[in-house]
């Protein structure tokens, strides 16, 4: 196989009259999704192959569908936010090459407000199939051609953008698919935005399978009874969403009230899972319900590691990141760059076909990152430099300790951030929280949001967990969490609190 369509093509040949995708505006089969991205497809062939479709679409069936007519096309596609700031979209739009665009009638007026030529969504989708071209351009691709990029943020404030092939696509949904049994009955009640690497996993179990793939209206996350009922309407029994998303049901204690039905399959990735908030799932809906916990960066398309909840866990434990995923192996590098001993903190180093290429135009970024193999001096062998601190516990499973960056070193002590907010995250009434450093005014902060109104409360429950030198300077209660694009902690926020 060198092209993720024909998994797709597979699906609709074998469904073709099924409802595969649902949004709020529309529903399509996968015969319908089909006729649409060929026609868009045969539309961009005309502009020329292998160049970047940015899609300046919101979630929803228009975006989906362009995304694959541009693999049809032989381009690979860049999902845009399309509520992010402009002079991001800018900056994002600026650095792709030979550019292509598209958009659709209720996101036309940011194309133009971005000076940019585009082409609309709803004349494209219209043309007429040209299957001599598409075959062509077909013959002429190969399995490291690239899929899509997609942008994440990068340290300099610029968007970084990370190059996925076909082939590093369909090694990861190969695995995914497998791993959790996903077929023609899968459900999907689908959360994170189409340019989160998060997405990948459920738009394109789906291609594969034929699963059901519901967009879930993103104002239901701040009513939970609505979100519930949403989950029983469409009869959805899988969800892979951020914890954040996942801990704000167990928050309101929504469960007390309604639950939904059909929940068979609950994956979590992108930040760390607060065991408190999963243990109310665990502990209210059907027993029968498999959690896992999913870890691993956009640079390897979305999963390296996961770990299926198999025991009980304590309110202030940390849930492992488990092992890695088939066809994918990681290793750890101490601080010495030697292989790290079992028990010793190191790097997580990912070599797998799930690897993405590197960084669009960006190719001192790329070195930094996508590296010799440390520990093989035989023979040329990449591997990617996550930039995470993990180690391995007395069961042989994975534990993730912070971001190397999320650590920081104060008074010639070394402080990991995140062993503080497990403190905190036990108090029972704390929702969320996180901790941030100001290196400039030397100021260690932890800021959470919940019920308990007197931060020395939270306070304590922190000292009872770390020494002394890791006792943060400030505790501020806020209403709410700040949350970025993707639904996550935005810790830059955060630090404009201190």
């Amino acid at each position: 196989m060198k092209n993720i369509l024909e998994y797709f093509e597979k699906t609709a040949e074998t469904y073709p009259d099924k409802v595969g995708f649902t949004d709020s505006e529309r529903e399509a089969t996968f015969a319908e999704v089909k006729l649409r991205a060929r026609a868009i497809g045969s539309f961009l062939a005309e502009q020329g192959s292998r160049r970047p479709v940015a899609i300046l679409i919101d979630k929803k069936i228009n975006c989906m569908d362009t995304m694959l007519g541009a693999l049809y096309a032989g381009d690979f596609y860049v999902v845009v936010d399309v509520h992010s700031p402009a002079d991001r979209i800018e900056n994002i739009l600026g650095v792709l090459d030979d550019l292509l665009v598209v958009t659709d009638e209720q996101s036309e007026e940011l194309a133009k407000s971005l000076n940019v030529d585009y082409f609309l969504y709803e004349k494209i989708s219209r043309t007429e199939e040209q299957p001599g071209i598409l075959e062509q351009i077909r013959s002429r691709m190969c399995d490291m051609d690239t899929a899509y990029i997609l942008f994440t943020s990068g340290s300099t404030g610029m968007p970084k953008g990370t190059i996925v092939s076909h082939r590093a696509l369909i090694s990861y949904i190969n695995w995914v698919t497998e791993e959790f049994k996903f077929d023609e009955t899968t459900s999907f009640g689908s959360q994170t935005p189409l340019y989160f690497s998060m997405s990948v996993t459920d738009f394109y179990s789906t291609v594969k399978c034929g699963c059901t793939y519901h967009i879930i209206p993103k104002q239901n996350f701040s009513f939970p009874m609505n979100l519930i009922k949403f989950l029983n309407e469409h009869q959805v029994n899988t969800i892979y969403w951020v914890p954040t998303a996942i801990s704000i049901l167990s928050n309101w204690k929504a469960f007390d009230v309604a639950k939904p039905e059909y929940l068979k399959t609950v994956l979590f990735a992108g930040e760390v899972m607060p065991t408190k908030q999963l243990n109310y799932w665990i502990h209210t809906l059907d027993p029968e319900i498999t959690y896992a916990n999913l870890f691993g960066p956009t640079e390897t398309t979305d999963i390296c590691t996961f770990y299926v909840v198999d025991r009980e866990f304590k309110d202030d434990e940390s849930l492992p990141i488990g092992r890695p995923c088939n066809n994918c192996d990681v290793f750890l590098v101490n601080s010495e760059g030697k292989l790290a001993e079992p028990g010793e903190e190191g790097e997580l180093f990912v070599r797998s076909t799930f690897m993405a290429d590197g960084y669009y135009k960006n190719p001192e970024k790329t070195e930094e990152a996508f590296v010799q193999n440390p520990l093989n001096a035989y023979y040329p062998e990449r591997v990617y430099k996550t930039g995470d601190l993990v180690k391995y516990n007395e069961r042989g499973e994975l534990i993730y300790i912070s971001r190397k960056d999320f650590q920081i070193k104060r008074r010639g002590y070394r402080i990991e951030l995140g062993e503080i907010e497990a403190g905190a995250n036990s108090v029972e009434k704390v929702k969320a929280c996180a901790c941030v450093y100001d290196k400039e005014k030397d100021c260690l902060a932890l800021i959470y949001e919940g019920g308990v109104k007197d931060p020395e409360v939270i306070r304590e429950a922190v000292r009872k967990k770390v020494p002394p030198y890791m006792m943060p300077d400030q505790v501020i209660r806020v209403k709410n969490m700040p949350q970025n694009a993707n639904g996550k902690i935005d810790r830059k926020k955060l630090k404009e609190l201190i």
